[in-house]
């Protein structure tokens, strides 16, 4: 990534990688220390902190088990396994800048069903008992901070000595590399793609499996599950089997199509994914609310309400494109743009620009539901501290930091196109406001 290719300025992004990189690993042990040993308060963990220092922090940052590396291994390869061996419809992805494009085998679904039915399965029949993942959470997150960082490393060096693709390249920066990542499409082997492993596999089936831990350990501390954990699970499943049913859709999305493997993507999806996206219902476990029928149920209604409606967007475009602008859209033929573009490689080629439906609405409004639905899988929690909702202002400020990404990528891929696309759909996000 060269600096002319940088969203924000050449310093900004800069000190921004640096202080990801420094800052992020020990905050995710700070999240977890707050929620399971300081109340939930943010202020009690600050205290301790400005109390005890850089002391303090080494004292409380659990350390690497052999325990935490038998349950990281054991889920990792039971997700390969499945990964590999399930067996899943052949998709494409889209053309890559070089004219590449990477095929994948479909079978997420079936990956994440199998995953459930086999924990909850383990628990029932008194094989395995999820009680332990939480009780070994600190040590878990620990060993995966240390070992994600590593396998980082390993895709830094890979990407300059065993590319999988024509998709990669070194910025000359080795900051930039480790952050951003050297490949774009790294595979083990032909069929192995790591990618989809750490974002799909390991990360988006963690964020199911985690929630049904909260649930099994408030249910053995309390002898009960609270309606507030139990909407706050709901909610939460619904997303992550709405991601899997779409899951295809997502291969062409900034994530997979645009972000290289590195820190960014692949340590996040390893180890920030399955802390902080899961926080509302690791709080939840020694804060049950009772919310009540009425509330409860308000609650769940919205949050699905908002979760169908970012399936319906992403259906609504991946619809569009798959029958290349022959179909409906709110029951009328969709409004578009032809927009033609070149890849580094000389080629000529066109897509299709929607602008009807949800995409009529702004450029990016499915992220519009998907920060509400965080906000409604948070709530119940109620309003008693401040970390719950840390989550939902984090995917706030990515996905409008994402917004802005994809506008000058798409503003230097399609140029003067992409000039009447923002004249047709003029606002970013929000209707009428950004």
């Amino acid at each position: 990534m060269a600096e002319s290719q940088l969203v924000h300025p050449p310093l900004f992004t800069y000190v921004s990688m640096l202080t990801l990189l420094t800052i992020v690993p020990p905050f995710v042990i700070l999240m977890w220390y707050t929620n399971v040993h300081a109340d939930g308060s943010i202020l009690q963990t600050f205290n301790y902190l400005r109390e005890n220092g850089l002391q303090g922090l080494i004292n409380i940052w659990p350390r690497p088990t052999a325990v935490a590396g038998k349950i990281i291994i054991c889920y990792g390869l039971f997700e390969a396994a499945l990964q590999l061996w399930l067996p899943g419809k052949r998709v494409e992805g889209p053309i890559s800048p070089t004219g590449h494009r990477p095929v994948y085998k479909a079978n997420g679904m079936a990956a994440y069903t199998v995953t459930l039915i086999t924990y909850l399965s383990l628990w029932w029949f008194g094989i395995f008992n999820p009680t332990i993942v939480y009780d070994h959470l600190g040590e878990i997150l620990s060993t995966l901070n240390f070992g994600s960082l590593i396998f980082c490393l390993l895709l830094y060096i890979k990407g300059h000595v065993a590319p999988s693709s024509t998709d990669h390249g070194s910025s000359g920066n080795i900051i930039v590399d480790f952050y951003w990542g050297m490949e774009l499409y790294p595979r083990i082997g032909k069929d192995f793609d790591i990618k989809v492993f750490t974002n799909c596999r390991f990360g988006m089936i963690s964020w199911g499996v985690l929630p049904i831990t909260y649930c099994i350990k408030q249910y053995e501390e309390y002898g009960s599950l609270s309606d507030s954990m139990l909407i706050h699970t709901i909610i939460t499943l619904v997303y992550v089997t709405k991601f899997f049913w779409w899951e295809a859709g997502y291969w062409n999305t900034m994530d997979i199509a645009h972000d290289r493997a590195g820190f960014y993507i692949c340590w996040g999806c390893l180890v920030f994914l399955p802390c902080i996206y899961t926080s509302p219902g690791m709080y939840l476990v020694k804060h049950p609310v009772n919310l009540g029928l009425q509330l409860a149920i308000s609650i769940l209604v919205a949050g699905i309400l908002c979760v169908y409606i970012n399936y319906d967007c992403d259906r609504q475009r991946q619809e569009f494109r798959r029958t290349n602008g022959k179909c409906f859209v709110w029951g009328k033929a969709p409004s578009k743009i032809v927009a033609s573009y070149t890849t580094t490689t000389g080629e000529t080629k066109t897509s299709l620009l929607l602008t009807s439906g949800w995409w009529g609405l702004a450029r990016h409004f499915h992220y519009v539901p998907e920060i509400l639905a965080s906000f409604f899988w948070s709530v119940p929690a109620l309003f008693n501290h401040f970390i719950p909702y840390f989550y939902v202002i984090y995917l706030t400020v990515l996905l409008l930091d994402r917004a802005k990404r994809d506008d000058e990528r798409c503003k230097a891929k399609y140029g003067k196109y992409w000039k009447l696309y923002c004249e047709k759909v003029p606002y970013r996000v929000i209707p009428g406001i950004y």
